[in-house]
């Protein structure tokens, strides 16, 4: 867990995911549609599509939901949204950097719902450049554990393709590459036949904040608070929970 933030946090709040599976869904549809329009229909030629049906698929949502979202992106068919990016950065308690990403048709409401977020979380919103300088723009991808596949396996195979590091998380192996390379690391885990969750493009913290149990039901209340909004697709923060803690704030 040590020194993965923003995708440990999301693997921590596992329990809580039928509730928001809604929102989950429709975050991922929306990457799919956004990708679709981006670089066309076809996944084939999209490896950013290829890559955002992936996860949807791994996350169960229905292959009908996919299929209309990757129309709707595409031109294929009607009603699809003009989603634009927008990061905001901020800081939670402990002077912990966050960037937030959001996707979204109203920048308005957006900005509104982010800003909110943070002050009632005991946050603030800061100006555009102040936090994002400490991140940097990475590959990840997620590889399942299980069916013999072990880290050392995933090693072998990814880092001639450009892995930077291969972290054992527990259920699964986290491989961290150059944005750029993401697409040359995950197909050559596919060429080695290993199956894996996810490929994305994140933001990676050069440095980190530790934090004891208060400092972290903190900052994963406020990210929680922040991904709870329609227009917020990733949240990241530059902290770092040992598995002590995060083991403490389970049993809560």
């Amino acid at each position: 867990m040590s020194g993965h933030s923003k995708w440990a946090t999301t693997k921590h709040k596992k329990a809580a995911i039928d509730a928001k599976r809604g929102k989950l869904f429709a975050k991922l549809i929306k990457n799919i549609e956004v990708a679709a329009r981006t670089g066309g229909g076809d996944p084939a030629g999209n490896p950013t599509l290829f890559d955002a049906i992936q996860k949807a698929k791994k996350s169960s949502v229905p292959n009908d939901n996919i299929d209309r979202a990757v129309k709707r992106g595409s031109g294929a068919e009607a009603g699809g949204a003009d989603y634009q990016t927008i990061m905001y950065e901020g800081y939670g308690t402990n002077g912990i950097a966050v960037l937030v990403e959001c996707l979204t048709d109203n920048k308005n409401r957006a900005a509104s719902e982010v800003r909110l977020a943070f002050s009632r979380n005991g946050g603030t919103l800061a100006d555009p450049g102040s936090v994002s300088y400490l991140f940097s723009r990475k590959g990840l991808v997620v590889v399942p554990k299980g069916e013999g596949v072990t880290e050392d396996d995933v090693m072998l195979a990814a880092l001639d393709a450009g892995a930077e590091e291969v972290t054992d998380s527990g259920d699964t192996v986290e491989v961290l590459c150059e944005a750029t390379d993401l697409v040359q690391v995950r197909t050559a885990l596919q060429d080695a036949g290993i199956e894996y969750d996810s490929a994305d493009a994140i933001f990676h913290p050069s440095m980190q904040v530790e934090v004891d149990v208060e400092g972290a039901r903190k900052i994963l209340r406020l990210i929680d608070a922040l991904e709870d909004s329609d227009d917020v697709q990733n949240v990241y923060a530059n902290f770092d929970a040992s598995d002590e803690v995060m083991a403490a704030l389970d049993e809560e």
